[in-house]
């Protein structure tokens, strides 16, 4: 099945379930158990792929970039033979990080504990007192590599091994943005982050479904004529297209821009200068196309009930003045999203701690989030009871629930 069949078998959706019993959302004590997180971390985050930098971020030898997820680091490294490369971002000694953030290396990566040097490669260069280490074979203490992919210029890395590569996991979808040319971009300063007081699965359901945005985001509403039902494939990769409507907003940052972006953007195709592309895939990666820019929107679990939000932006090279101008005014129109957003989240979290609170039924435009649910059920078969089991029997519990349903 193609990706525009199984987009359309998605828009049959109302129809097509309108005598069944509704689909449910996760129980409330899924998105607030510390024992759950765990198992989520190493079902979903460590065995998925993780955005890491955009490619030109790391085009010369020894330029890096890292990225920090609940318990592993990881470093992308372009090597001296060209090669991008991503390994743990751990001295294979006693085990201190080795970097930070982004940056170059000019020859070796240095351990700031005792000084064990890696070639650009990952190999092991040096160790001082090495004379210390009887025996030591070098070629066996080289930092562990790390699965690594890039597509439509971005770089990202998947901690433990298997699954379908990037390419076939999105599909037609990257024609569907191709005239944007996503891959000629550059980093607009440095990422914007930020700590939610919510369950990272929270963030992302918010960012799954357009249901909200009528409500939840006023000046979307205004400015773009929104897809609330969106497209998905079979492996849960998500979209939704927006175009700007012809009539302007009252609000003045919005007006400009649905003014601006069809006369300034004339290197890009017409209907492509008024169309905004908000793509997701599992499990907790949002990419956000724009005619003037993109962003990358990701939920990294820290806790049971905070998460951590990285929100990189990206432009095309050798903007105009006029360029400059559009990308700002988006820039405002988006710290309003986000603030939206996070506000939301934020009172969901809240919510999901209350007596009064049981799953609510979920709504067709609301697909993306209950494939989403499903993934999550399937391995982690623990969050398909109601209530959480008693404290510390959460992963047995869970593993004794697998083993009923592979019987």
């Amino acid at each position: 099945m193609t990706t525009i069949e199984t987009t359309a078998s998605l828009r049959t959706a109302p129809a097509a379930i309108a005598e069944q019993e509704l689909p449910r959302a996760l129980p409330a004590w899924t998105y607030r158990n510390a024992e759950l997180l765990e198992l989520e971390y190493e079902r979903l985050i460590l065995p998925s792929w993780q955005f890491v930098c955009h490619v030109n971020q790391v085009k010369q030898p020894g330029d890096f970039a890292t990225l920090d997820l609940m318990r592993d680091s990881i470093i992308v490294m372009r090597g001296k033979d060209q090669v991008l490369r991503a390994f743990t971002n751990v001295c294979r000694h006693r085990g201190a990080k080795l970097l930070d953030g982004s940056g170059s290396c000019k020859h070796r990566i240095t351990c700031p504990y005792h000084a064990w040097s890696y070639n650009l490669d990952g190999s092991l260069s040096g160790v001082p007192a090495e004379q210390t280490f009887p025996g030591l074979d070098k070629k066996q203490f080289g930092l562990k590599p790390v699965e690594i992919e890039v597509m439509l210029g971005l770089v990202f890395v998947r901690v433990t091994p298997g699954g379908p590569r990037l390419a076939e996991m999105w599909g037609d979808y990257v024609d569907l943005v191709a005239e944007y040319r996503l891959e000629e971009m550059v980093p607009v300063d440095e990422p914007w982050t930020d700590t939610w007081r919510c369950n990272w699965k929270v963030g992302v359901d918010n960012n799954l479904e357009n249901y909200h945005i009528p409500i939840g985001h006023p000046g979307y509403h205004r400015m773009l004529d929104s897809d609330l039902l969106g497209f998905m494939n079979q492996h849960g990769v998500a979209g939704s297209k927006s175009t700007l409507k012809d009539k302007l907003s009252p609000n003045w940052v919005e007006r400009a821009y649905q003014q601006m972006a069809p006369d300034v953007l004339t290197d890009l195709p017409e209907e492509t200068r008024r169309t905004w592309h908000f793509f997701s895939m599992p499990p907790n990666i949002g990419i956000d196309i724009y005619p003037d820019s993109m962003d990358v929107f990701q939920f990294l679990p820290r806790g049971a009930e905070t998460c951590f939000v990285r929100y990189p932006i990206y432009r095309r090279p050798n903007e105009n003045r006029e360029q400059k101008v559009l990308r700002y005014l988006n820039g405002r129109i988006n710290r309003q999203v986000g603030a939206e957003d996070r506000v939301l989240c934020e009172r969901v979290q809240i919510g999901l701690a209350s007596q009064g609170y049981e799953a609510g039924p979920l709504s067709t435009y609301e697909v993306a989030l209950k494939d989403f649910h499903d993934r999550i059920r399937l391995v982690c078969p623990v969050t398909n009871l109601a209530t959480a089991p008693a404290p510390g029997t959460l992963r047995d519990c869970d593993a004794q629930m697998a083993a009923e349903e592979a019987a």
